[in-house]
């Protein structure tokens, strides 16, 4: 097999509702536009030269049916009003030559906010302990950059997506976010 290194990534996100579980999960995956793909988890790296773009110009250069990589998180409940949270966050060193993280988290009971900071967080923490750095992430980050610096240099900016919803009663919720890679 020739070495797969994506150039592109899109994030994307959806939540859905139904009496069966999988359902649910169908519903969520049609709400994020990836329901027409066979879709293949794979592990957290950030390709080196990777950049992002719009969930619009990713679904151009995919196909219906065609296998596709991606980092997914995602979360389902039974139960009435259950929070429920699925997050991808991104540490995207700015040296582009160098790879970043993604971080899949999935909770019960955090709103948007608190699962996509944790899920950043998350990301830049692996990244830094990958480069055998072992930090507080309060020490490393540049509140006026709004970014973390890891020395020698290295700046790295985190972002993330970040679905949740709320269990109905009689009802499977599923929620979901993705870092779809693109060849």
């Amino acid at each position: 097999m020739a070495n797969i290194i994506p150039k592109r990534i899109f994030l994307t996100k959806g939540k859905g509702q139904h009496k069966e579980k999988l359902a649910s999960f169908e519903q969520a995956l049609r709400e994020a536009d990836i329901e027409t793909f066979n879709l293949v988890k794979v592990s957290s790296i950030y390709p080196p030269g990777c950049r992002l773009i719009s969930k619009q110009e990713g679904i151009k250069h995919l196909h219906p049916g065609q296998i596709v990589f991606l980092v997914m998180s995602e979360n389902s409940t039974d139960e009435s009003n259950r929070l429920i949270s699925a997050a991808i966050g991104m540490a995207v060193p700015n040296d582009p030559k160098h790879y970043g993280y993604l971080s899949e988290h999935h909770s019960f009971g955090q709103d948007e906010k608190e699962a996509g900071q944790y899920a950043e967080d998350l990301a830049a923490d692996m990244l830094a302990t990958t480069l055998g750095k072992n930090f507080d992430l309060n020490q490393i980050w540049n509140e006026e950059k709004s970014l973390y610096e890891l020395g020698n240099g290295m700046e790295v900016r985190t972002q993330n997506i970040t679905q949740v919803a709320h269990g109905e009663k009689g009802f499977w919720t599923t929620v979901l976010a993705a870092a779809v890679l693109v060849p």
